[in-house]
């Protein structure tokens, strides 16, 4: 399963060509994808007009959208922001900390466009998908 975050997404709802949005529509009708409901919020929260929300709510729902704000994985995603505190990484948004560390909790990769991703691939064993490398193993 490819958990798509946020950044993804609206990338390719906007038509902006980077390397995450073309892997999601190339690649959308042939991999397990899904996304959390904290993503769904974020990408919802940026629709315009009530038409577009309606639309683009009724495709994301179409995919599988894990519940992701448990006590125990909001315990863990706070201590998974302090070990990277220690290593004098801060990461700028909890919802980022929640979404990483269910993907590392559940084994998932990780499909995004948002550099506070990045340290929990290097210290905490966070699969990242590589657009560039085609389908996922």
């Amino acid at each position: 399963m490819v958990i798509v975050d946020s950044s993804v997404w609206i990338d390719a709802i906007n038509g902006v060509p980077s390397a995450e949005a073309i892997w999601l529509h190339h690649w959308a009708d042939k991999e397990k994808i899904g996304l959390t409901s904290l993503i769904l919020c974020e990408v919802l929260q940026g629709m315009r007009g009530e038409r577009r929300f309606r639309e683009v709510r009724d495709e994301l729902q179409l995919l599988p959208v894990f519940e992701n704000y448990s006590a125990g994985l909001a315990i863990e995603a706070a201590a998974n922001y302090r070990f990277l505190r220690s290593k004098g990484i801060t990461i700028r948004k909890s919802i980022d900390c929640l979404i990483a560390t269910f993907c590392i909790q559940y084994g998932y990769q990780l499909l995004h466009h948002d550099s506070d991703f990045d340290p929990f691939a290097a210290y905490l064993n966070l699969k990242i998908l590589d657009p560039f490398a085609g389908a996922i193993n």
